[in-house]
């Protein structure tokens, strides 16, 4: 469970040069290298592939933020060898939030995030994976009084951040299972205060626990509730990978549509985004009113339109 900084499995070691970036083998296509690394790393073939070396310092600068998110380690340097100090986690999104980085694949490779309080305080939304080593870096940014989960297969390493932060660990009685020694269990539907500023939205569909957590009617960390697709240019549900039920996420959404107001979109998996509060609304309700039609699906990893 810890962060290796080794070199590449042996397929990765062909000659190349000192700088040509490349993606292994063992790439899972969870698009976060695309997220951070736009135009320099695409999909092909259904996996993320290097199309065009980087041109100057900002974009090796793209690519070792990718590479240090990749929950395989499949992203490096003709070297095969990543470079520590080019490690820019945790990065900051705004004067609020920063991306946790070094994704884990006990997480399904998922985007974790830190929330800076007015107070000086973190909380931290989904986890990384597990180092001290990464603890640390994190709570130097300031004490982290919560993690929050906001799902089932996100709730990995959330005891040991707790722990390590002597912090609270939040989950939704749905997905209690995922983490039965959580000190603050959510129940039923209706939002509930995490603290100042900070609500927990319960959202039942993606699975039957899941959670969205809005801060200061300013960001949204939904999970894999809701997420930015490049494909589409919009606000999207993954309807393909809806464990639990479409059905009751389409009723979690015309629930909570009305009273969620945010600006940032901050998901698990898929882009995030940043509008105007009334932009997203807007969007928001037309994809709860499109969300009224979507059949239950088999689980399909490869029909998410990133």
């Amino acid at each position: 469970m810890h962060d290796d900084p080794s070199g590449p499995p042996a397929e990765g070691r062909t000659a190349r040069g000192t700088n040509d970036w490349y993606v292994d083998s063992r790439c899972t296509n969870c698009d976060v290298a695309r997220q951070l690394a736009p135009g320099l790393i695409e999909e092909v073939g259904g996996r993320a592939e290097v199309v065009r070396q980087p041109r100057d310092a900002a974009e090796v600068r793209q690519l070792n933020a990718a590479a240090h998110a990749c929950h395989t380690r499949s992203i490096r340097p003709g070297s095969g060898r990543l470079d520590p100090a080019q490690d820019p986690f945790p990065l900051a999104l705004d004067d609020r939030v920063h991306l946790c980085g070094h994704n884990s694949t006990h997480n399904a490779g998922a985007n974790s995030y830190l929330l800076r309080r007015p107070s000086g305080t973190m909380m931290m939304i989904d986890t990384p994976r597990w180092s001290t080593a990464l603890a640390a870096r994190y709570e130097a940014l300031g004490p982290v009084t919560d993690v929050l989960l906001t799902h089932y297969d996100h709730a990995a390493h959330g005891r040991a951040y707790a722990d390590r932060f002597g912090a609270r660990l939040w989950i939704h009685e749905g997905d209690l299972e995922a983490a039965p020694d959580a000190d603050r269990v959510l129940r039923g539907t209706e939002p509930a205060v995490i603290g100042d500023g900070v609500l927990a939205y319960p959202l039942p569909g993606h699975t039957l626990g899941s959670v969205l957590y809005v801060a200061d009617e300013r960001y949204c960390f939904s999970g894999d509730s809701l997420y930015w697709s490049r494909t589409t240019a919009d606000m999207e549900v993954v309807e393909s990978v809806t464990w639990y039920s479409m059905a009751e996420l389409s009723a979690s959404l015309h629930r909570n549509a009305g009273r969620l107001r945010f600006e940032w979109l901050l998901p698990g998996h898929g882009d995030r985004k940043r509008l105007p509060a009334p932009e997203m609304a807007r969007r928001l309700r037309e994809l709860t009113a499109r969300t009224r039609t979507m059949p239950e699906r088999p689980v399909d990893f490869t029909a998410v339109r990133w």
